[in-house]
């Protein structure tokens, strides 16, 4: 599996989310400004004021996106032999990429998901080689493939 195109795919994917997310909070930012040329009615000051409210709501999705845009670009992709970040590892017919929660994504036809490295399946497989024996949620389980 090429991992660099993996690593590519997941940041196309988070700089889409990214940019879906900022372009819903830039909406919002633009509905809570009040023309201050014209009168302010009072429900147009609540509506303001509401959507402004609700702005910072959508303001968290664009940092949370950001941050894991920076942090792909900072891990290290190349080959592993043990579970660590930026491993690629397979588990039952199953795709992993060590790196950030993602959900599932299409990468040369595989399917994978990535996975933070304070899931509690990472904490499960961390260290952990090809051909190792590891449990979670009560499944006993054998790791296929690390890359």
């Amino acid at each position: 599996m090429d991992k660099q195109r993996v690593k590519q795919t997941m940041l196309d994917l988070e700089q889409q989310q990214f940019n879906a997310s900022r372009e819903e909070y830039l909406a919002f930012v633009s509905s809570a400004r009040l023309d201050r040329t014209e009168p302010i009615e009072n429900d147009e000051q609540a509506q303001a004021e509401f959507a402004s409210d609700l702005s910072e709501a959508f303001d968290q999705p664009v940092h949370a996106h950001a941050d894991k845009i920076a942090k792909l670009r900072k891990i290290d992709f190349g080959p592993k032999r043990t579970v660590e970040e930026g491993a690629i590892v397979k588990i039952r017919d199953r795709w992993f990429v060590i790196a950030v929660a993602t959900d599932r994504f299409d990468c040369d036809g595989i399917e994978l998901m990535g996975v933070s490295v304070e899931a509690p399946l990472f904490e499960a497989i961390e260290g952990k080689s090809a051909g190792d024996g590891c449990s979670f949620n009560g499944r006993d389980f054998v790791i296929d493939l690390v890359e």
